[in-house]
């Protein structure tokens, strides 16, 4: 007897329709095959499918049993088809009819439970598309897949159970979405920034960049506060809006971070790989693709300290990134395009020893090294990053101001509600452009958001030929000074929001 069992297949963030084809042969001798390209997990689905079903109780078949993962060209990874196999040989064996519009996905443990999976949101929003009614799941899995409004989701907490409402001996409840209380904060930062004593002009970048999205790049030497700052930049970033959370959701869901009960992320992430990482790590890729860290970043902070210290070709990677807000990946067989519109917060040292402009210790550098260490990053990679901002040491004295002065700087919280305020009026002008922010714009943007006047032109010109700014260098300045318009809520751009923008160019002493 044959049953096809309704499954699905991710494919980075895409997902396909499968079909699982179970066939119990009447004759032959005992035998249980999976055919369709399974992996190794796929495989040895086989033993977890028949101790599950035998320790929940249930006589498994000895017969000739044929398992076809169906279309059969392409290949199945994963433990996701325990649940439809199991579901497909004991509707054969007794006789069940199976839900119309339904589909089945979820490992089993050896004891016939359902263990939490990833993907549980791409499933819910492929049905959806499909127009699929049903979705049985892990109950673990459940609340991630509930997100998704118009798709009735089972949380399967056990084989036997779902037997049992199969056969009509049960009923289930629908899983309902539950807001994950903890996510709806704002960004955890390690520091506040007024913990950041001086640091005035870096700070002041710091918010620019946020209410924009643009690339920062500090320079500085150890003990200046660049990583401290880094570190406090999320706490001045808004709340990832309804689309973006879902966006962030799905990668999160693909590469298997969405924790057990897990709800949608509304928190921009953060990420702040090592910079030992390999290209593979921080762009993506592997023998089974996944999202690299440029794309966990999608829609938050991807941190690099040490920016110099990164390998070559990891650095180079980033230019489609940064330049497009995508990464595509291609193998011979596949080819998988992951989002990653990030935030770029890079700290380097101005040399190798880190204090080359040391106001009282002495660089042990030579030239001809301090130039080796610069050129580590290519003028390309530069050419993207929108921010270049020294970070002086901070003078004793500073530090150990008094209290009074402590608590007047400027909190965390101010400064944000001053970026939301600047990413609220991007949103609505950007509404119908399919872009957020400022550092999204291409040329047809600018063009239409950023009219200048004849005397901030004529200051952009002189400007441009001054620094020798790159065609790229060029729109970036006129977006950064629609950031700064946007901050003190100004509708044109004035020569004061050029002149801002074009402090933080790099200058020829810190090699960036």
């Amino acid at each position: 007897m044959l049953v096809k069992v309704a499954s699905a297949l991710n494919l980075g963030l895409n997902t396909m329709e499968m079909e699982v084809e179970v066939n119990v042969a009447s004759r032959g001798l005992p035998a249980f095959d999976i055919v369709g390209l399974p992996t190794k997990a796929v495989a040895e689905s086989k033993e977890r499918v028949r101790t599950a079903i035998i320790n929940s109780n249930i006589q498994f078949p000895e017969r000739r049993i044929m398992v076809n993962l169906a279309p059969g060209d392409v290949p199945k990874e994963g433990s996701f088809y325990d649940l439809p196999i199991a579901v497909g040989i004991l509707a054969t064996v007794m006789g069940f009819k199976l839900p119309e519009k339904s589909v089945f996905f979820g490992e089993l443990s050896l004891d016939g439970t359902l263990r939490h999976v990833k993907g549980a949101l791409l499933l819910a929003l492929f049905a959806r598309e499909k127009g699929i009614k049903n979705i049985f799941l892990p109950k673990a899995s459940a609340n991630e897949a509930a997100v998704v409004k118009g798709v009735n989701v089972y949380p399967v907490e056990s084989l036997s159970q779902l037997l049992f409402f199969l056969c009509g001996q049960i009923t289930f409840e629908l899983a309902v979405y539950k807001v994950n209380q903890s996510e709806q904060s704002v960004s955890a930062a390690e520091f506040d920034m007024s913990e950041v004593l001086g640091q005035e002009q870096a700070k002041r970048a710091m918010e620019i960049a946020a209410a924009g999205n643009h690339n920062l790049f500090m320079v500085g030497s150890p003990g200046s506060g660049k990583t401290m700052l880094a570190r406090a930049f999320p706490g001045i970033l808004p709340l990832l809006n309804e689309k973006e959370s879902l966006d962030v959701t799905k990668i999160y869901s693909a590469s298997g971070r969405i924790p057990p009960r897990g709800s949608l992320m509304t928190t921009r992430p953060f990420r702040a790989p090592h910079h030992t990482i390999s290209p593979a790590g921080l762009i993506g890729g592997g023998s089974r693709i996944k999202p690299g860290e440029v794309s966990l970043a999608h829609r938050g902070v991807l941190f690099l300290d040490e920016f110099n210290e990164f390998p070559r070709t990891a650095l180079e990677a980033l230019r489609q990134p940064l330049e497009d807000g995508c990464i595509s990946i291609c193998r011979s067989k596949e080819k998988i395009t992951f989002p990653s519109q990030f935030t770029l917060i890079a700290s380097a040292n101005p040399c190798p020893c880190g204090y080359l402009y040391h106001p009282k210790k002495t660089c042990i550098c030579t030239r001809r090294e301090i130039e080796k260490y610069k050129k580590r990053i290519s003028g390309p990679v530069l050419d993207r990053i929108d921010l270049y901002v020294e970070v002086p040491v901070v003078d004793i004295k500073v530090l150990s101001c008094d209290e009074r002065i402590k608590k007047s700087l400027e909190l965390s919280e101010k400064i944000r509600q001053r970026v939301v305020k600047a990413r609220d009026l991007q949103q609505r002008r950007f509404d119908k452009e399919g872009i957020y922010t400022n550092a999204e714009m291409r040329n047809k943007h600018i063009k239409k958001y950023c009219r200048l006047s004849k005397e901030v032109n004529q200051v952009l010109i002189n400007a441009g030929a001054n620094f020798q700014l790159s065609a790229r260098a060029y729109f970036k300045m006129i977006k950064i000074a629609r950031t700064v318009a946007d901050l003190e809520n100004v509708q044109d751009i004035e020569v004061s929001h050029i002149a801002e923008a074009l402090q933080y160019r790099p200058q020829d002493k810190d090699g960036g």
